[in-house]
């Protein structure tokens, strides 16, 4: 009996030099500007041909500025920038520049377009490329040496992970996200609980949620430790993918939908660690710490120092860079900047959730906002379906997508000791800017403190029903 990850990763094994060992087929390379200029370099100085460059698909997308009317051009990023299309052309490589219809984040652009399919091995030299797995693929991050190994073979030699299946039941309660999920998981398990492995998340949970959920979901995974995460392939996945630009027609669909279709853990596969989560307990979740692992309810407070001495040290550090206090409540933070976007929160079902709040109500006027979408086609559906009229009507503007503030590569960054609401995956000490503060949240919560001014409750702003036909 076999998982979902065996079923793909035999399929992919050109050698096996020992047990774990793999000499592991690639079918897709990632290559943004920032983690391959020396891998490229490499390559040219060893006199190496890209051996397969119809496999690779290179776009920038960290250093990118995302406002509508940029005050000026930083040359360094540029020139990073520049370099990744000089690098493409030499290779005859598929590269998707900024303003192409296909420019995004990678790993939004990836699922949306259909480069990402079920059943492929996907690199790039990025931690959350593990957001493809998504899709029914192998997905995970690698470092610039083994980014040169794919140029130079297609190939990638690596140690087969353990694997853990978490395993979430029940309804997710009113104005409760994957992204709300995915941090309940994290704070549960710990930024190390699943080092190690390679995560398969099953169960009703995961099977009623849209594609957009499951990849924040396998977004997130990398903040435990793991070392990619997955959801196996149904319905919702193949009408996902069959209308993406990228995606097989004809025969050639029929034949892949098939294949597809065979791609599912086996009832007696065997997990080296098994995860039950009740969805019906988590509520919207907030972080208060410099860990995604430091969340709690947003109508909770923040925990008491722990007993360990090693781990009260780092509890007090966080504490105090965020200026928090044990024991006092989230609620009626004062917030000054709130980002929406990045590639754990930066799809369509993202904005039309921010959206849904904010429709009808003004922007906070203390308030900064940084609203990147994850694509040009996430950009265009918010133009068409009515939701850039509802966030103009609210005091906000849609900017150009790119990472954006989630690392503060590209100008977008939270001044030091300000406090930001955010969509991303990461709030580590200047993660979004030197001296930073950041809290992570839902595109509900990010809508909530946008509006509001302070960490608030977004359950009471979301509407019963909510129809963007109304606004278009």
């Amino acid at each position: 009996m076999q998982t979902l990850l065996d079923k793909i990763w035999n399929v992919h094994v050109v050698d096996c030099p020992s047990a774990r060992l793999a000499q592991l087929y690639i079918d897709r390379l990632y290559c943004h500007e920032v983690t391959t200029p020396q891998a490229f370099k490499q390559l040219n100085d060893r006199g190496i041909s890209f051996f397969r460059p119809g496999r690779a698909v290179c776009m920038a997308d960290h250093d990118v500025p995302t406002a509508l009317h940029p005050a000026g051009t930083d040359e360094v990023l540029q020139r990073q920038i520049q370099l990744l299309a000089d690098n493409a052309a030499a290779c005859a490589l598929t590269y998707f520049a900024p303003g192409d219809p296909h420019h995004g984040i990678i790993h939004v652009v990836g699922p949306e377009s259909g480069l990402t399919l079920p059943g492929m091995t996907v690199v790039c030299g990025d931690s959350h490329t593990s957001t493809h797995g998504a899709m029914g693929a192998i997905a995970f991050g690698i470092g610039t040496s083994e980014v040169e190994m794919v140029m130079a073979s297609q190939c990638l030699l690596v140690n087969k992970p353990k694997q853990m299946r978490i395993t979430v039941s029940g309804a997710l309660q009113h104005g409760v996200t994957a992204k709300d999920l995915a941090l309940y998981i994290v704070a549960q398990i710990s930024v190390s609980g699943a080092t190690g492995y390679f995560v398969e998340y099953a169960g009703d949970t995961v099977r009623s949620m849209g594609m957009e959920g499951r990849q924040t979901l396998c977004n997130m995974s990398i903040e435990m430790g793991a070392r990619g995460a997955m959801v196996a392939p149904d319905e919702k996945t193949f009408d996902y993918i069959r209308s993406a630009p990228f995606a097989p027609r004809g025969t050639a669909w029929e034949e892949a939908e098939a294949y597809w279709r065979t791609l599912y853990t086996d009832d007696d596969a065997v997990f080296d660690r098994e995860l039950a989560v009740d969805a019906t307990d988590v509520r919207p979740m907030i972080s208060y710490g410099t860990n995604p692992a430091m969340s709690v309810p947003v109508d909770g407070c923040i925990p008491s120092v722990p007993d360990d001495a090693e781990a009260a040290a780092a509890f007090r550090r966080a504490l105090s860079y965020m200026q928090f206090i044990e024991g006092e409540p989230m609620l009626g933070k004062p917030v000054d900047y709130v980002f929406m976007g990045s590639c754990t929160n930066g799809r369509f079902e993202d904005f039309k959730a921010f959206a849904s709040v904010v429709a009808g109500r003004k922007k906070a006027p203390h308030v900064e906002a940084w609203l990147v979408p994850g694509s040009q086609a996430v950009r265009r559906r918010c133009q068409e379906s009515g939701i850039t009229r509802i966030l103009s009507e609210a005091g906000f503007e849609l900017r150009n997508p790119g990472c954006s503030a989630c690392l503060a590569m590209n100008g977008d960054r939270v001044p030091a000791g300000r406090y930001v609401v955010s969509s991303s995956n990461r709030n580590f000490e200047g993660r979004q800017g030197p001296g930073a503060r950041t809290m992570l949240g839902s595109p509900y919560m990010v809508a909530a403190a946008a509006v509001t001014g302070v960490v608030t409750d977004p359950r009471p702003l979301i509407p019963e029903t909510f129809k963007l036909a109304d606004y278009v």
